[in-house]
């Protein structure tokens, strides 16, 4: 312990692509859109996060909202950095301190991500200083944070459906044995409910109002067991030009995402028709576990239940099972040391 490590803070770091969450101290300190608003011509940003969120699809000309990462990749790599260290300079601890503290951190990158992606974040990172910068693959920390025991010789399987994309891993000994990343995710819903709403009702909705539509009356089957309210949509008549509203069942949401959801299942038979055989027969035993933001979607567990003959559970609050994952690495890292990629 020199003074270094006295001048030295912990802080995990979830970069996703909806949503980026910072935990410090053990307490998620950030849990913000991982979106920001810059002035077009002094090229200065105005607002970040939520702030911004607020923005979208509501700006003039001067003002252009920027979500920084595609894919659960950084895509903008300038406006990434611009937003991690707004993001790491508003955690209420650090904000008292006279100078920053150098930075240990860990963070979560997707499986499916390259090489040169990987040093995209790692270069983030160090240059909001990180002084030791571990990385950690998404389904790895999702399934520390939903409380499995990677370390045994066990199978467990993981479906982290996030923003960007949906990771599906099989976890034994430390490792992912095999995996799967899709580009199928919280965004392509939203997507789908965009089109939805424009073919079948001719109404143009933004994406802000897709989201909420989304997680309002979202659901992965038609015939849910306690469906909820019908909700009213506002948004532009294709046909008028004007605004109207129309009344939105979770049933037709459900058609909406249908095909969409079929990619998912068909990943996750992927994944399990390569799974070794006495990994899989651990499956059958343990089910496979959802987290992620869309695994919150109605019904789509039991959907995926029924497509894999496997039980199907969801992390408590799964939307911070992947940084509560990674805020345990960061809390062990002697014990998983082996998992973190320098």
């Amino acid at each position: 312990m020199g003074f270094f490590d006295f001048m030295t803070e912990d802080i995990a770091i979830d970069l996703g692509t909806a949503n980026t969450l910072i935990i410090h101290n053990d307490k998620v300190v950030i849990d913000s859109p991982s979106i920001l608003a810059r002035d077009r011509i002094s090229g200065k940003i105005i607002a970040v996060g939520r702030e911004a969120s607020l923005m979208q699809g509501k700006t003039h000309e001067n003002i252009k909202t920027i979500r920084p990462l595609k894919d659960g990749v950084i895509a903008d790599f300038d406006a990434s950095e611009q937003m991690i260290k707004m993001l790491i300079r508003s955690i209420p601890a650090l904000q008292k301190k006279l100078f920053t503290p150098a930075l240990r951190m860990v963070i979560c990158i997707p499986s499916g991500i390259t090489e040169v992606e990987m040093r995209a974040v790692k270069e983030s990172a160090e240059r909001v200083n990180g002084k030791e910068v571990y990385l950690i693959h998404e389904p790895m920390a999702a399934a520390i944070g939903i409380g499995v025991d990677i370390m045994q010789p066990k199978g467990n399987m993981i479906v982290d459906i996030g923003g960007g994309t949906t990771e599906i891993a099989v976890i034994a000994l430390g490792g992912i044995v095999c995996d799967k990343s899709v580009k199928i995710a919280g965004d392509v819903f939203t997507n789908d409910i965009i089109y939805y709403m424009r073919t079948q009702h001719n109404l143009f909705v933004g994406e802000t109002t897709a989201e909420k539509i989304k997680i309002e009356i979202g659901a992965a089957i038609e015939d849910l067991d306690s469906p909820p309210e019908d909700m009213s949509v506002q948004g532009r008549d294709l046909l008028t030009g004007k605004p109207k509203q129309v009344e939105v069942s979770s049933r037709e949401i459900a058609k909406a995402l249908d095909k969409s959801i079929q990619r998912i299942e068909d990943a996750v038979m992927e994944t399990l028709s390569q799974t070794p055989p006495e990994l899989a027969a651990d499956i059958y035993n343990t089910g496979i576990y959802l987290a992620g933001g869309g695994s919150m979607l109605r019904g789509l567990d039991k959907r995926i239940s029924q497509k894999t003959d496997l039980p199907v559970f969801i992390a408590e609050d799964p939307l911070r099972a992947v940084v509560r994952g990674t805020g345990m690495a960061l809390k062990n890292l002697t014990k998983y040391r082996s998992i973190l990629l320098k």
